[in-house]
């Protein structure tokens, strides 16, 4: 069993940073795949960002490409999102993913991930 628990959304203008947090139970984090997936009010959840499992390789959506960053610290189990330069379509709820099966990077789709924590709000203003 692995919990997440994502913190660090809020209200930002346009133009603005926000960092999320992912911190993670379980003792075998190094091994799982992470990600984070956004979901906004009406739309399907998308695939924002994933990080291999040393942290060595990660991969974006284009839509937050050069914007956001995903860096991970496998001593501390915790994912981290630095998000900047925000624009109002980055507004959703933003949760954290854990896969724990996968053997190749990266993975894209939602079904590959097991765990998902709670989601945090994310609203920029223009």
């Amino acid at each position: 069993q692995v919990q997440l628990v994502e913190s660090g959304g809020g209200l930002v203008q346009a133009g603005g940073s926000l960092r999320l947090s992912c911190a993670a139970s379980g003792r075998t984090f190094s091994s799982y795949v992470m990600g984070w997936f956004r979901q906004a009010p009406g739309k399907e959840r998308e695939f924002v960002a994933a990080i291999s499992w040393s942290g060595g390789n990660t991969y974006y959506a284009d839509s937050v490409k050069g914007r956001f960053t995903l860096s991970r610290d496998n001593i501390k189990n915790t994912v981290f999102l630095q998000m900047n330069s925000l624009k109002p379509e980055d507004s959703a709820v933003y949760y954290c993913a854990a896969d724990i099966h996968s053997s190749v990077f990266p993975s894209l789709s939602h079904v590959e991930y097991s765990y998902w924590g709670q989601g945090t709000q994310v609203t920029v203003s223009s």
